[in-house]
């Protein structure tokens, strides 16, 4: 089992950037398949983007890019010209297999990313 931690959300203004990260606190995370989840108060979990080995992907916007840094042990998830619609909490999210949008197992406890307007 992995423990994944999410950190880097805040309150940015429209517009505005915040880049989260993603670690784990007993493995390494560079052996998994890591994803990046938000969900926003009344609406479905979304899948945002992923690392698979070393390709990342972030097919929700071309706001958002997935990159991970192996030497540093860190998944990232690069979130530009934000909007109120991008508030919600973003979860990191860990599994083996190169499948990225669903089926993982191991979740963090999430980051608050609040965008003003």
């Amino acid at each position: 089992q992995v423990h994944l931690m999410e950190s880097g959300g805040g309150l940015v203004q429209t517009g505005g950037s915040l880049r989260l990260s993603c670690t784990a606190s007993e493995d390494t995370i560079n052996s998994y398949t890591v994803g990046w989840f938000r969900r926003a108060p009344g609406r479905e979990r979304e899948f945002l983007g992923a690392c698979v080995e070393n390709e990342c992907v972030a097919p929700y916007s071309h706001r958002f890019t997935a990159s991970r840094d192996n030497g540093k042990n860190v998944v990232y998830l690069q979130m530009s010209s934000l909007w109120p619609t991008d508030t919600a909490v973003y979860y990191c999210a860990a599994k083996h297999g190169i499948r990225y949008d669903t089926g993982y197992p191991y979740w963090g406890q999430g980051t608050q990313v609040t965008v003003s307007d």
